[in-house]
């Protein structure tokens, strides 16, 4: 099962057992029984008898605007059900210790992420992983999300600093700015990270967890907090590692981004590159340690959801993941 991004625009009706998007240049048949997710970039009308067949063919559909910014996802009726499950993560969210521990273990494996990034690239020196190690030490002394917080703060802070020196073209990044991104760079992560969190939602949903139960974020009643959660740890190892890649490469460049009063976006060209990229690197498989084979980067998202279940309900502790290649 994969993800299928579709960037023209048209209306979406279901034609017996399949789904169409109807365009201006003719009907695209949309491979409803080899996916699982939907993104849509474009301008698209859908009708509710084709929001009922997806969610009876439990696909989940990310929708994103003309500017490329996520701006929500379809979530079909949940079909693995776990009272347990969810009596558990309660429990834990309302036990501040439990919800710290969780928490501590979101921060460390994104911190974690942020030094292998960092020592791919020798240039940047050994000052910046020193203070990040240190950053991670001293979330063992907090008692509290937000102190975690701050600290994650203060770590994304030193390792976009790292960007400049990592990054070999131009770029202009003093600081992150997210809404809305300001230049380039901030445009380009914030596409990447969405992408991220769309994937851990669709992971999410194969899951018993509920998407709204989360620990370092507080549950919202307008997103899935969980998910941002997750990607936390996630970011690092696959939107930052495209993102490198594609601008050390010349492959994404200050054309493909157009800037409309204060705010910078991808064109459609540059997010057609991106989305490409990310398809390929989500779906690249690595040795798993513990597993002894081979596991896609997707499917490290659901593992990292499985551990978090046998946490929550006693049976192993969680630990983040700590990535090794």
């Amino acid at each position: 099962m994969k993800d299928y991004y579709i960037f023209k625009s048209g209306r979406i009706s279901r034609k017996d057992n399949s789904i169409v998007l109807e365009t201006n240049d003719g009907n695209i048949f949309i491979p409803i029984n080899d996916i699982d997710s939907l993104c849509f970039f474009g301008e698209i009308d859908i009708n509710t008898k084709a929001i009922n067949f997806l969610a009876q063919q439990q696909v989940v559909v990310h929708f994103f605007n003309y500017y490329g910014w996520y701006t929500g996802s379809f979530y079909p009726r949940e079909f693995l059900l776990s009272g347990d499950v969810l009596v558990a993560q309660v429990k834990a969210y309302l036990d501040m210790h439990s919800r710290t521990y969780i928490a501590r273990q979101f921060v460390q494996g994104a911190i974690h992420g942020f030094i292998t990034n960092i020592k791919r690239y020798p240039d940047v020196g050994d000052a910046a992983v020193d203070t990040l190690q240190q950053y991670i030490n001293a979330t063992e002394e907090q008692s509290n999300v937000l102190s975690l917080m701050g600290i994650e703060g203060n770590a994304h802070e030193l390792y976009y600093s790292t960007f400049p020196v990592i990054i070999k073209q131009p770029i202009e990044f003093e600081k992150r700015v997210k809404h809305p991104p300001n230049n380039m760079m901030n445009a380009l992560i914030s596409f990447c990270n969405s992408l991220v969190y769309t994937h851990v939602i669709k992971e999410l949903y194969k899951t018993q967890l509920n998407p709204t139960v989360s620990y370092l974020h507080e549950p919202s009643n307008r997103r899935f907090s969980l998910s941002l959660d997750v990607s936390e740890i996630f970011k690092p190892i696959y939107a930052d590692r495209v993102i490198f890649d594609l601008l050390n490469n010349n492959m994404i460049t200050q054309k493909h981004f157009d800037k409309d009063l204060n705010y910078c976006y991808l064109k459609e060209d540059g997010r057609k590159i991106v989305v490409k990229a990310f398809d390929d690197k989500i779906n690249t498989t690595v040795m798993h340690k513990k597993l002894k084979r081979n596991v896609s980067y997707q499917k490290m998202i659901r593992l990292e959801l499985y551990k978090l279940i046998k946490h929550l309900l006693n049976e192993e502790q969680y630990q983040s993941l700590r990535i090794w290649w």
